[in-house]
């Protein structure tokens, strides 16, 4: 179950029927209080945001908490009063007014259709036996691409069935960003991942699981020692957890639906990182094993912008 942001203002009502592109692309923001559900409003905002630089973990139409913390992100950056509740300035200020249109149109092409994994099983062991932890669709590997929940691209395209040729509805988050990271402060408290120039300039804010009470995620100063593009992973019982009942050492084969996703970024901390999830709509409520989670298209341009030796605080 979702919890909705209080205080968030908007023009429509919840929809009674299924979203469609053209609910999307004629939402207005003026005042009132966020429909529950799934809204219209919602999709633009958080395409918005993800354009700014902030974040909103999957598009998918429901602003809960996850959309909270993007907007105290960006009114953070933007010297507004920080409650998360979204208001006409912070609108005026994300460009909602006069941001274009939030949606594209994409030709699904052979690449999609190429080197899809087979079902994934749960036991570790037979995941390393695989050559690729990869996607098993093409509608999840289009959703992550769009920085969409999977089930939110099939109920925007209803007709679709995601095969050579056919044209759907996405979202348009806009380029990757650019730039040079100097620090990174891991926020537990917020769950969200902050990035830092070397001015102090906030270049970017990200949602992230953390580590539980049982295996926590670090405290203090590290340092990113180094940066792996999809990573294999070391499946190690007697260092970190054992999983599934196997006891002995395995190493499972890359792949965005492997247990770090798409990219590693290694911390001066041994067996500690940053790194992707295969289960993106999970992220801001699951914990880690004291890694720090990103959806997969957040680290991967996270791992653009850091390099040896940046800075990672873990502050409460």
């Amino acid at each position: 179950m979702r919890t909705l942001i209080s205080g968030l203002a908007f023009v429509l009502a919840a929809p009674a029927v299924a979203l469609t592109a053209d609910d999307i692309r004629t939402s207005q923001y003026n005042d009132g209080t966020l429909p529950e559900g799934q809204s219209a409003i919602a999709v633009k905002l958080q395409v918005l945001l993800d354009r700014a630089g902030i974040s909103p973990g999957v598009i998918d139409g429901y602003s809960g908490g996850m959309s909270e913390s993007a907007l105290r992100g960006f009114e953070s950056r933007e010297g507004f009063e920080i409650d998360g509740l979204l208001d006409p300035a912070v609108w005026s200020a994300l460009g909602g007014g006069d941001g274009g249109d939030v949606l594209q149109s994409y030709t699904v092409t052979q690449g999609d259709l190429d080197n899809l994994s087979p079902s994934i099983p749960e036991n570790v062991a037979k995941k390393a036996e695989m050559d690729m932890l990869g996607f098993t669709r093409v509608s999840e590997a289009l959703a992550e691409r769009f920085h969409m929940d999977e089930d939110f691209l099939i109920l925007l395209n209803p007709d679709a069935k995601f095969e050579l040729g056919d044209i759907i509805t996405v979202a348009d988050a806009g380029p990757s960003l650019e730039g040079e990271a100097a620090r990174i402060e891991i926020r537990k408290t917020d769950r969200r991942a902050v990035v830092f120039d070397a001015s102090g300039k906030m270049l970017a804010n990200y949602p992230v699981s953390i580590g539980s009470v049982e295996t926590p995620s670090p405290e203090g100063s590290l340092e990113v020692n180094a940066v792996a593009i999809d990573p294999t992973y070391s499946y190690r019982p007697s260092v970190n957890f054992e999983a599934d009942g196997v006891k002995e050492a395995l190493i499972l084969p890359p792949g965005p639906n492997g247990p770090v996703g798409s990219v590693w970024i290694d911390l001066t901390k041994p067996t500690y990182g940053l790194h992707g999830t295969d289960a993106p709509e999970k992220l801001f409520s699951a914990s880690s094993h004291g890694c720090v989670r990103f959806t997969n298209w957040d680290v991967e341009e996270l791992a653009n912008m850091v390099s040896k030796g940046v800075v990672v605080d873990f502050v409460e």
